[in-house]
């Protein structure tokens, strides 16, 4: 790797972790006002407990491994553990601390279904569990598994499946176990501060350039391409997510552009190295769309998904990742979709997202019901009434 290289994935290592703060701000500012301390800390719990675990374990686990045979197709070894003997290989640790950082924001994008109503300290212990028994098997078959003895075809750039269904489908497992809010649906939630949802949104967009271009892992044109699909993705994301707005609510939001903007950022995130031409256009457009009329299932199946991240981040992401099995271009990424003559990758990247919908799923419904039999996940009726900033952490965001 060139220094060139180095710098750049420096700079764009940088640049996701910034994303966990802005979307603390983002989901911080959806709740309601009693509640935003909870989440920022929520969200930055796993800046701190994550990159331990990665270090001391799950590096390893999920990346270092043959990819052949049993178990090398399923986990990775223990060869990494502590990242033992990599002391001065600078190509390989900023590997370890750009993929850190996907580790961390992962199981933070699940603390916003669970919003307003989660204990503190079972999400203390249910992030390190999951991080362990989902995410790191789940990362190790997206790119290491499924690359030779489950199926050499399924494509993920930055982390569509990796990251956004699993976390995604992961937020619908924990929202069963624990509950709808007091009140909900009849109860108006609003936003409590948009000026933060719009904070929140432009930080991860910004961010969002490390965490697409930085995934070529060097400072080449296929970063170049993800970059500049990354941007027209979120562009069309938002103005998908006003049109339908204004067409059927008569009015275009604040809150609503900003979902359009992170439904086309977690749509373009599988493919951003792998599309060009006018793709991530219909890649924003139709994520927006499907999205929007996503959110509204859950008051329809009665899911209290608090804060939409089932409707943008699961369905988002399916929507990218499926979109990708057809619009793949061998000229810039090496794999061709189904409008380029391969059908065969729609087909692949079906099974890889169903696979990961059911594996995490299953096993993130049973870390909550384990965690809810031990220890109790959820506040108590009289703490939700109150609100968690002051009876999980004895603060209050604003003063009379």
């Amino acid at each position: 790797m060139e220094s060139g290289d180095i710098a750049w994935m420096l700079m764009s290592t940088a640049l996701v972790v910034f994303m966990v703060p802005g979307l603390a701000l983002f989901y911080g500012g959806m709740t309601r006002s009693k509640n935003v301390l909870n989440m920022l800390n929520m969200n930055t719990y796993c800046l701190g407990i994550v990159p331990l675990l990665w270090v001391l374990l799950t590096y390893s686990l999920g990346n270092n491994g043959s990819g052949d045979g049993f178990p090398g197709a399923w986990i990775g070894n223990f060869d990494l553990v502590g990242l033992d003997g990599l002391s001065g290989d600078a190509e390989t640790l900023i590997a370890v601390a750009f993929l850190m950082t996907f580790a961390a924001i992962t199981p933070a994008l699940i603390s916003g279904a669970v919003a307003d109503r989660m204990k503190f300290s079972a999400w203390v212990v249910f992030v390190p569990i999951w991080s362990l028994l989902v995410y790191t098997p789940v990362t190790y078959w997206v790119y290491t598994g499924w690359h030779t003895d489950l199926d050499p075809h399924a494509i993920d750039f930055a982390g569509g499946t990796a990251i956004h269904i699993n976390a995604g489908v992961a937020a619908l497992a924990v929202v069963l176990v624990l509950g709808k809010r007091k009140g909900w649906p009849d109860t108006a939630m609003p936003p409590h501060n948009l000026t933060f949802v719009m904070l929140g949104a432009g930080i991860l967009w910004f961010g969002w350039f490390g965490f697409n271009a930085g995934s070529a892992f060097a400072a080449n044109g296929q970063a170049v391409q993800a970059l500049l699909n990354t941007f027209v993705a979120a562009a069309a994301g938002m103005i998908g997510w006003l049109a339908i707005e204004k067409l059927r609510d008569g009015h275009a939001t604040t809150l609503g552009g900003a979902s359009g903007v992170v439904a086309g950022l977690v749509a373009i995130t599988p493919a951003a190295g792998y599309v060009g031409g006018l793709s991530p256009i219909i890649f924003g457009v139709v994520a927006s769309v499907c999205c929007y009329f996503a959110i509204q299932l859950k008051t329809k199946y009665g899911y209290d998904d608090s804060l939409d991240v089932v409707g943008v981040h699961m369905v988002g992401g399916i929507v990218g990742g499926v979109l990708l099995g057809f619009f793949a271009d061998a000229r810039i990424g090496g794999t061709d979709g189904a409008f380029f003559g391969d059908a065969g990758l729609v087909v692949s990247q079906v099974i890889a997202i169903v696979s990961v919908l059911v594996f995490s799923f299953v096993v993130t419904y049973a870390i909550a019901k384990v965690l809810d039999s031990a220890m109790g996940i959820r506040v108590s009726e009289e703490d939700e009434v109150t609100g968690l900033d002051q009876t999980q952490h004895a603060e209050t965001a604003y003063l009379d």
